[in-house]
């Protein structure tokens, strides 16, 4: 599933730079844990301001959970900036 991502990932993170009017965009990982996908209550995602990087989890997740992440993610990035 995540090589179904892969292609819509890159004209999300265009469309939603362009929507949100960001000028600097944060890199985008996409991280894999097992123990934590098996966690009802784990992470889904985090971003981090000192270096504006989005990491999301995407173990065992749906393509759509994985944007969705990302575009929560997206909104901290530009209270960041």
């Amino acid at each position: 599933m995540i090589d179904q991502l892969k292609p819509v990932l890159g004209k999300f993170a265009c469309f939603a730079q362009n929507r949100l009017g960001f000028k600097h965009p944060p890199s985008i990982f996409l991280d894999h844990s097992k123990p934590n996908s098996e966690k009802v209550l784990g992470k889904t995602g985090y971003y981090d301001p000192g270096t504006m990087e989005i990491h999301v989890f995407a173990t065992g997740r749906h393509p759509k959970d994985i944007l969705r992440s990302i575009a929560h993610e997206l909104v901290h990035h530009l209270q960041n900036i």
